[in-house]
């Protein structure tokens, strides 16, 4: 399969994700799989999917759309927004993000690297601490 390939196959797991599709990560990805994110930094595919479930857990609605692509000999960037609600009837959040995949040779993926701003996109979101990172921001920022 080609790097093209690839990557278009794990696009459409990420587009269509589910609780019920996660099974299809073993398929896709090699065992000894790595996924980070500003939350967490895991190694395997059965704590891969553990990471996906507690999202499931959660939040309500998750949803990623892959804005945009780029192929490169065995690592796919993906630029991204995810959307969920926190709670049933609250307004959705978005977040923009950027993954960096990395394949081995067989086309499995071995390495999920996301790549965002959890400060201002997550953190500066909730009450107290959006508070102290805006205050925090305004001293450190030329405007």
């Amino acid at each position: 399969m080609t790097m093209t390939q690839c990557s278009a196959t794990y696009v459409a797991f990420y587009q269509n994700l589910t609780r019920d599709r996660l099974s299809q990560l073993r398929e896709i990805c090699a065992p000894n799989v790595q996924f980070r994110d500003p939350f967490n930094d895991v190694t395997g595919v059965e704590a891969y999917i553990a990471v996906l479930e507690k999202m499931f857990d959660d939040v309500l609605d998750p949803r990623f759309e892959i804005v945009d692509r780029a192929v490169s000999d065995q690592v796919c960037y993906l630029r991204w927004d995810f959307t969920f609600r926190s709670k049933p009837g609250s307004p959705a959040w978005q977040i923009e993000g950027m993954s960096e995949v990395h394949f081995d040779s067989q086309g499995l993926v071995v390495a999920h690297l996301d790549h965002w701003d959890s400060g201002s996109q997550f953190y500066g979101r909730l009450p107290l601490l959006g508070w102290l990172i805006r205050l925090v921001r305004q001293r450190v920022s030329l405007t």
